[in-house]
């Protein structure tokens, strides 16, 4: 009985270790806007090679990236060379193709590396909106003093001036959503922040919100 019990308790913990690496990647549903002002760098990219590196206990992945051109980070790393992402997906490493697709790679600097992973916005550059491409170049930059708050249901309200109330969550529940693919939330020039449609004439009222 004693053994029985043994090889129970050995198995338990192993399913239970396996689950939990199966599950451990959870992101919370972030508006593209707020995922470029959150990173240190922001780029487009093609990957034109990947190597295994055997550090941790699953690797990591080193992409080595053609940069097309960067949006955000220029002070901290004007050229990217190698992005990093864990090797697991389970771990949020994101799977890139080599040398098929060009890429929007958003990321953090730790050590001077770039890495990114699942709970980063990164996206085939062909399947961005137009939008959201030139949002990339001026309009993302102008709100990064704007919160954008998530509603899950209905009513909600703005509780500052300075914030945008994001619902796609209620419909989309994600980056796919209308709000996320056409509208960034941009400072006015009296501090309250409002959702912007990004192919309209930009309005006199907003701060430096001239097409880039």
């Amino acid at each position: 009985m004693t053994a029985w019990l043994s090889f129970l308790a050995v198995f338990l913990c192993s399913w239970s270790l396996r689950d939990l690496v199966t599950e451990a990647c959870t992101c919370v549903p972030i508006h593209p806007q707020d995922a470029f002002c959150n990173s240190d760098i922001v780029i487009r990219a093609k990957v034109v090679g990947k190597k295994l590196m055997k550090d941790g206990p699953f690797g990591t992945m080193r992409y080595t990236v053609k940069q097309m051109k960067m949006y955000r980070g220029f002070q901290i790393m004007p050229h990217v060379q190698y992005i990093y992402t864990e090797a697991s997906e389970s771990l949020c490493g994101v799977k890139l193709e080599v040398n098929k697709y060009q890429y929007l790679i958003t990321g953090r600097v730790y050590e001077g590396k770039v890495y990114t992973g699942l709970c980063n916005w990164y996206e085939k550059w062909d399947q961005l909106t137009l939008s959201q491409r030139k949002a990339l170049n001026h309009r993302y930059h102008l709100g990064c003093g704007c919160k954008i708050r998530p509603c899950y249901y209905v009513p909600c309200f703005a509780t500052s001036k300075n914030e945008c109330i994001w619902t796609d969550m209620i419909s989309n529940f994600g980056h796919s959503g209308y709000q996320a693919k056409h509208y960034a939330c941009i400072q006015r020039a009296e501090g309250y922040c409002i959702w912007y449609r990004g192919w309209s004439h930009p309005d006199k009222t907003i701060i430096n919100a001239t097409d880039p």
